[in-house]
């Protein structure tokens, strides 16, 4: 299954980045967009393993609930 990086804005919208096969390189990809994102660019880079593009953007999207902790 490849990796896909996605950018995600505040308002949850995706932009596609790219795909790869291994995860050093997506991780690396990613790592390096992160460290150029200027101050002021709120989006978040995000790295994703996922069977295909389309499942990829509908994991994103998914809401999770929050997960307790053993402090709560």
């Amino acid at each position: 299954m490849p990796y896909f990086i996605y950018r995600i804005s505040p308002q949850r919208s995706l932009t596609y980045i790219d795909e790869f096969a291994h995860y050093r390189k997506a991780r690396d990809t990613a790592r390096q967009m992160r460290q150029t994102q200027l101050r002021d660019d709120l989006d978040t880079i995000k790295i994703i393993f996922a069977n295909h593009r389309s499942e990829a953007e509908i994991l994103l999207e998914a809401r999770r609930e929050r997960q307790p902790s053993e402090d709560d």
